[in-house]
């Protein structure tokens, strides 16, 4: 009975009520925008690359940015996701590293191509938290496009006892959005060389995630930024 309410429609018509709702009260700010904006004046398109702990607010922030594509998991829970993110603007690519993985990539190539956008959760959808997987690399090998670590960062937010420490900005919370330096993966960087080159994404990122954070601790600083 709670299986089919869960999955029925009007209970995730409802989610996607609340998730609009609550986001349209987010305060949004954004650091190095130019980093994105340069890369689509090259005629390429970015693969945002993030943890799967910040994924709701980037649901619709970074789902404005469309057309932008995203892969998640062919489980029950997946189907969920997959709903709400279309309902932001997302087109959604059914596969995981465990499951339907290579059809996946072989259809984001083929959006990229068409120059669909795409995000990407680094670490999704079963962790371990903060580690970044091949397939961030794979996409960017393949496509020839580059990633830009995107970090999102909330002041308030409710964070819920998940394997990732899963986070919702709390209704009216401002929010950073900081986007790193852009990063190619060359064709030949194989073997060793690939395990090296995820290791540094994955350092990146997380000393990205750490800096961007420490932002709050300085509030005379966040007022400045919120308010120019």
């Amino acid at each position: 009975m709670l299986k089919r309410f869960l999955d029925s429609k009007f209970f995730i018509s409802f989610g996607i009520l609340i998730i609009k709702i609550i986001s349209s009260t987010y305060r949004i700010k954004i650091i190095n925008p130019e980093t994105e904006q340069n890369v689509l004046k090259t005629g390429k398109v970015p693969i945002y690359a993030s943890w799967h702990q910040r994924f709701f607010p980037g649901i619709a922030l970074i789902g404005a940015r469309n057309p932008i594509s995203i892969m998640i998991s062919q489980s029950r829970d997946g189907e969920m996701i997959s709903k709400i993110a279309t309902s932001f603007g997302w087109h959604p690519v059914r596969g995981s590293s465990s499951r339907g993985g290579s059809h996946a990539l072989k259809e984001l190539y083929k959006l990229i191509g068409q120059g669909y956008k795409v995000g990407h959760i680094v670490d999704g959808p079963r962790g371990p938290h903060g580690i970044v997987k091949s397939g961030l690399l794979l996409i960017a090998q393949q496509s020839g496009m580059p990633i830009i670590p995107t970090i999102i960062s909330p002041e308030k937010k409710w964070v819920f006892n998940s394997w990732d420490r899963f986070m919702v900005p709390k209704p009216f919370s401002r929010i950073i959005i900081r986007f790193g330096d852009k990063i190619f993966v060359s064709n030949d960087t194989q073997g060793e060389a690939f395990e090296e080159k995820r290791f540094s994404i994955e350092r990146m990122l997380e000393e990205l995630y750490i800096e961007t954070d420490k932002f709050w601790t300085n509030p005379e600083k966040i007022d400045q930024f919120f308010t120019s």
